[in-house]
């Protein structure tokens, strides 16, 4: 568990521990960012900070409270996510926290809720948490994470003081992540295929993701050439298809941005520029914009639960992109 932010966080963590301080932040927040900007890391070092019998401007790492975080376990600490195969979050698990924030805490200290992602509480779920997000307590803390709070329901977002993390600037985390990657330039690429979110291009480059980058790469190559979409699709048929339509959705922006200005420094994806300006010979922009709403339409659903066949949405997206390619 992450005992400090990340770097390109310290200006807002100052922020937020100035409030702490002060006895001035609020019980409940929402801490809100696009994936791969670090919204995990951010809570979790204040859930450490929280939990700490001797902070400083991060947990100390030293005391009880701490060692416990770093074991996996606290009983002051309580995690809700949806519960596995399910992508909501339901009633039951909020009924514990329910309980949960009745009770004293067995440290003396705080007692720390935290909820990801917070725009997966179902209807009855987060009707539930209400009530608790109204009185919670002393010495009570809720960090809901959301990707989109725009999902959740106003009556939530309400009740918490929202923190939005943005897209960092690139000299913030371009360090951070030519270390990890051990190459400044493999660091650069990687965040601009990811659009600037540095924990995003750290997932990117890893070599499995890196292995379906270039197969669908191939894919791509194949339909801009005339391949056959129901035969290719069943090559991806083990892969996830959200990280397939979050690549396409990618590819497409780049082309929108490509046929619209013309400006080859605007694509996420240089590599592709050759095939993009192909593509880009062979359908109108509007064209591209109707498959931009399709894909990103299908990845909602899906990641909204809404169980749509992840192989025939990977067939009919790929059978519109090829009749776009032929046109």
């Amino acid at each position: 568990m992450e005992m400090s932010p990340l770097p390109w966080q310290r200006e807002l963590w100052e922020r937020l521990i100035d409030l702490q301080d002060r006895a001035k932040l609020p019980h409940a927040l929402l801490v809100s960012g696009a994936h791969g900007v670090g919204k995990q890391a951010f809570a979790d070092a204040l859930t450490a900070r929280t939990l700490c019998r001797n902070p400083q401007r991060t947990a100390c790492g030293q005391c009880h409270g701490c060692q416990m975080l770093k074991a996996g376990y606290h009983p002051d600490l309580m995690r809700i996510s949806p519960q596995e195969k399910s992508r909501q979050i339901r009633i039951d698990p909020i009924r514990e926290v329910n309980a949960f924030v009745a009770q004293t805490a067995q440290q003396g200290g705080y007692r720390v809720v935290v909820l990801q992602p917070a725009e997966a509480m179902n209807v009855a779920a987060a009707n539930a948490l209400l009530k608790s997000l109204e009185e919670p307590g002393e010495r009570t803390l809720f960090l809901l994470l959301a990707d989109v709070p725009s999902r959740m329901l106003a009556t939530i977002r309400s009740r918490c003081q929202h923190w939005a993390l943005g897209v960092p600037d690139s000299k913030a985390c371009l360090p951070w992540l030519g270390e990890i990657l051990e190459d400044t330039q493999e660091a650069a690429f990687w965040l601009r295929v990811a659009g600037g979110l540095p924990l995003l291009a750290r997932e990117l480059a890893a070599p499995e993701a890196r292995g379906l980058r270039q197969e669908l790469q191939d894919l791509f190559d194949a339909l801009v050439r005339g391949g056959e979409p129901v035969a290719e699709a069943a090559r991806l048929e083990r892969q996830a298809v959200e990280r397939i339509l979050w690549y396409g959705i990618a590819w497409l922006e780049d082309l929108i941005r490509l046929g619209l200005s013309g400006d080859s420094e605007r694509v996420r994806n240089p590599d592709l520029l050759p095939l993009y300006r192909q593509a880009v010979k062979n359908a109108r922009v509007r064209d591209w914009f109707r498959l931009l709403d399709y894909a990103r339409e299908q990845r909602r659903l899906l990641v909204a639960g809404g169980n749509p066949n992840p192989q025939l949405v990977l067939e009919a997206w790929l059978v519109r992109w090829s009749a776009l390619l032929r046109s």
